[in-house]
């Protein structure tokens, strides 16, 4: 449910796709110029995709940049494959491109490929942006290859008219202190079962697992390839899912249009999800609006996605790129992409601006950026290698043997290990 926006974005703009890159192509630069060489070039080219970027705050860099020809592309189909296609050709390579959140950990692998946005001057505006987001962007040792874009600080939805009818907390200061930690939110989940027979705090146990493992500091593989999740982070957060499930607080699996109509109905009364969901929510279940709320995360708040601009080595003007770049991404004009495309900002002085600031009506008219806000500050800085997503899938696969086919949970979790390894090492990781 999570990601269906924007692959629903994509898909709607595959059509697009090849036009986008055979524009590109037609225009883009030549490659091989070597970085920090260029200056005075008579146009630009800016890659990424639908929703990557405000397309109203794109098109007045057009007309803000006057001194070049800014051209940019929106990219369907397979982002990723497409630049790489494009860069190992070093021919109409973008001189500025998008990098998708999942992706930035394997182009930091490569980070030669890129300039060191701190050659620009990106080290001086840091502190503009949240911490954790930056060093996701940054090398080991210190380059910074992805500028921030947007992020996924993530929190609880729920619905507070079956909350109240339920005897449970329906405010949301009330429920983000009685429902502090996934131990008491198990507990009002039971509370909820006995009140409501049809209905459950929570809508899936992988989207459960998934936020869990993003509340901590590690994830699958360390940070010398080595592979951890066998260790107790990640036991610990399926022992709590599994828990969860035996609990019965767990809805049945529901996906797409099955979801909308369970949501509709009132069977999921929660679910933790980044603030973009709310897009989801305000498309899938309109029927609800003003019965939905938002609430800090138990056991505090988790990133799902976002992403980055970065500079390729082939970039043929890295300081007028660069002055691109942080206009793009300024507070005033990321306050401007939360509104035009629902990309929540990874600048906090954007908090303070009137387009976050305002109460929803979806919400009941709660500003929901008294939840977001901070829970974005707070988010952990996270090690993600470029084998995780692959590494990780065995063990949501087991989840869901365990969630839907009732699979005995220990054998379940020597599955997903012995799995996981196995790829693992198929991934060169230790």
């Amino acid at each position: 449910m999570e990601l269906s926006r924007r692959r629903l974005i994509q898909s709607g703009l595959l059509s697009l796709a090849a036009a986008g890159i055979g524009g590109t192509a037609a225009c883009g630069g030549s490659g091989g110029t070597a970085a920090g060489s260029g200056g005075g070039t008579t146009e630009l080219t800016l890659w990424y995709w639908g929703g990557g970027l405000s397309d109203k705050v794109v098109a007045d860099a057009v007309k803000q940049f006057a001194q070049t020809t800014l051209k940019p592309s929106v990219i369907g189909g397979d982002f990723k494959q497409k630049l790489i296609a494009t860069m190992n050709g070093r021919k109409f390579v973008p001189d500025i491109t998008g990098i998708k959140g999942e992706n930035i950990s394997s182009m930091l692998a490569e980070s030669d490929r890129f300039i060191d946005l701190n050659t620009l001057g990106a080290d001086k505006l840091a502190s503009q942006y949240v911490e954790w987001k930056w060093k996701q962007g940054s090398t080991t040792d210190g380059k910074l290859i992805g500028f921030p874009i947007d992020i996924g600080p993530t929190a609880l939805f729920y619905r507070d008219d079956i909350f109240e009818k339920a005897g449970l907390p329906s405010d949301p200061t009330e429920v983000g202190t009685s429902m502090s930690t996934w131990d008491t939110f198990f507990e009002a989940g039971v509370k909820l079962k006995k009140a409501n027979p049809d209905a459950f705090i929570i809508d899936s146990a992988e989207g459960l697992f998934d936020k869990m493992v993003g509340q901590g500091p590690k994830r699958f593989i360390d940070e010398s390839n080595k592979f951890i999740g066998d260790q107790p982070h990640i036991r610990g957060a399926w022992d709590m899912v599994i828990k969860a499930n035996g609990l019965g607080v767990i809805a049945p699996k529901y996906d797409g249009a099955d979801w909308n109509a369970a949501a509709a109905q009132g069977k999921i009364a929660g679910t933790v999800g980044a603030a973009w969901f709310a897009l989801d929510l305000k498309s899938g279940v309109e029927a609800t609006s003003g019965k939905w709320r938002v609430a800090p995360m138990p056991s505090g708040p988790a990133n799902i996605g976002g992403s980055f601009l970065a500079l390729p080595r082939e970039c043929r003007d890295p300081q007028l790129a660069f002055q691109i770049v942080t206009w793009l991404l300024s507070a005033d004009n990321q306050a401007r992409g939360f509104t035009d495309a629902a990309l929540f900002p990874s600048t906090p002085a954007s908090y303070d601006l009137p387009a976050l600031t305002g109460g929803d009506p979806f919400f009941g008219d709660q500003k929901t950026i008294e939840v977001f806000g901070p829970a974005a500050k707070n988010i952990p800085v996270q090690y993600e290698a470029p084998a995780d997503a692959a590494v990780a899938q065995p063990f949501k696969d087991e989840i869901i043997n365990v969630w839907t086919k009732g699979k005995n949970a220990d054998t379940a979790w020597t599955d997903a290990v012995s799995a996981a390894k196995q790829i693992a090492g198929r991934q060169g990781v230790s």
